[in-house]
């Protein structure tokens, strides 16, 4: 059984008050990408779960355990996950992989949304990759009509990933965020904006990214790549969730492969993708 975890890009990300759990209040429009890793599934003596270039545990592995803690009793498998998503890239790489992990017990095993939470904050919106405005930590989902026009996505990794914890933590240093209230102000205005499929690049001043200071106190070097996406001709161009990749959008796949051909030769590692359709990421 071959898998797609399908990247998930931030459009924007406000941040909210941080909770007595830990976590921060967020409003964000998830939107699954065509940029996707691939997972190979088969039987198997024992579970095992591999990525080849990428040592230590993941997050597929803990998913497939805490399917096999609620008595989930399908054959023993063996998952390959080809990485196609950047590592630690701000692009919820791992919580995709995780969450089509559980999808493979869909139907089998109660409790899905609140195993894929306990995994981490990204991974519950992955379940069912789609277009949607995200609050809460990232457990209230709210479907929304996936944009009608073709969109071209640049994006550019960094060489090296960047802890989500640590941007957080970062910003906590700075005392970024926002109110509840007005958290709840901008997602009103964010559901309005979205409302019939309209595009992004219609609302493109509401794509903004509060933990975007924070990166960059972080790495200031994603500056350069913004602003180099900018001078490709991008109409927004902002950090992809918590960093360290930046992104650009344009207004359709075409623009976005003349603008990856226009940056500087030391952003070649860039990658093109289209926003996908949605729904399951299956087999």
């Amino acid at each position: 059984m071959i898998l797609r975890a399908p990247a998930k890009l931030n459009l924007c990300l406000y941040l909210g008050p941080r909770r007595a759990d830990g976590l921060h209040e967020l409003a964000s429009l998830f939107c699954p990408l065509t940029l996707a890793d691939r997972l190979v599934v088969a039987g198997a003596g024992e579970d095992e779960v591999v990525c080849p270039g990428l040592a230590g545990p993941n997050l597929a592995a803990a998913a497939l355990a805490a399917l096999r803690e609620r008595g989930w009793r399908r054959e023993p498998l063996r998952i390959e996950i080809e990485k196609r998503i950047p590592v630690a890239a701000g692009l919820g790489g791992g919580s995709a992989d995780a969450a089509a992990v559980l999808r493979l017990a869909a139907g089998e095993v109660e409790g899905l949304e609140a195993i894929a939470m306990e995994l981490g904050a990204d991974v519950p919106s992955q379940l069912r990759p789609r277009f949607a405005l995200v609050r809460g930590a990232g457990e209230r989902i709210e479907p929304l009509p996936a944009p009608r026009e073709e969109l071209g996505v640049l994006l550019v990794p960094a060489e090296d990933g960047l802890a989500t914890a640590e941007v957080y933590a970062e910003a906590d240093r700075l005392g970024l965020g926002r109110s509840a209230a007005e958290l709840d102000a901008i997602a009103a205005r964010l559901r309005d904006a979205a409302a019939g499929g309209a595009s992004p690049l219609a609302y493109a001043d509401l794509l903004v990214n509060d933990l975007a200071a924070a990166a960059l106190s972080l790495r200031p070097e994603i500056g350069e790549a913004i602003a180099a996406l900018e001078r490709a001709g991008a109409a927004r161009a902002l950090v992809a969730g918590s960093g360290p990749t930046a992104f650009g959008l344009f207004a359709d796949l075409p623009a976005a492969d003349r603008a990856a051909a226009a940056l500087p030769p030391r952003f070649a590692a860039a990658l093109v993708a289209g926003l996908a359709a949605g729904g399951g990421g299956g087999s």
